[in-house]
């Protein structure tokens, strides 16, 4: 019954994103969504992701206004690196350990790092649960560091939100 919902739900989004990109409702368009939402569930099916753990709603609205609040000050560090005086700011690919479990959440964590203004995620090597970024302003130890405190707490904000449980972290 939970896969059932979980397909309507999907065929729904990607009709409602069908019905975005043609920017009009109309019952053709609305056919055509459903459409084109089945047909992509039926020949692109995508492989099962194990989801553990529960969904806590507070950890959730904690997580989200701490990633708004970083992609404003992220947004602003940016702005004042493009209009500084000096040289440009050396950038860098840092690697970064992450101790969550889920292939599911370490892929949102990846995610949400690269939404915020300065870091790209390069790679995730699965087996070893390491992290690639490229990441804009690494000249100094001090920037290093509160790139690596920030992926550490959205880490632990998404373990909070998704992975809460005395068997995921040690």
């Amino acid at each position: 019954m939970r896969t059932a919902g979980l397909r309507v739900l999907t065929v729904l989004a990607l009709a409602v994103v069908w019905l975005l990109l043609w920017g009009r409702i109309t019952p053709a368009n609305i056919a055509g969504g459903l459409a084109v939402a089945v047909g992509v569930l039926v020949l692109l099916p995508l492989p099962r992701v194990p989801v553990q753990g529960l969904l806590h709603p507070l950890a959730l609205l904690r997580l989200t206004l701490r990633v708004g609040w970083y992609l404003v000050l992220s947004s602003l560090h940016l702005a004042w690196l493009a209009v500084r005086p000096g040289p440009p700011p050396r950038n860098g690919v840092l690697q970064v350990q992450s101790r969550l479990k889920s292939d599911l959440v370490l892929v949102l964590a990846g995610n949400i790092t690269t939404m915020i203004p300065g870091s790209i995620l390069l790679e995730i090597d699965q087996v070893n649960r390491i992290l690639y970024y490229h990441v804009l302003d690494v000249g100094s130890a001090r920037s290093v560091a509160q790139f690596r405190r920030q992926v550490a707490e959205l880490e632990r904000l998404l373990v909070n939100a998704f992975e809460r449980d005395c068997e995921w972290l040690p």
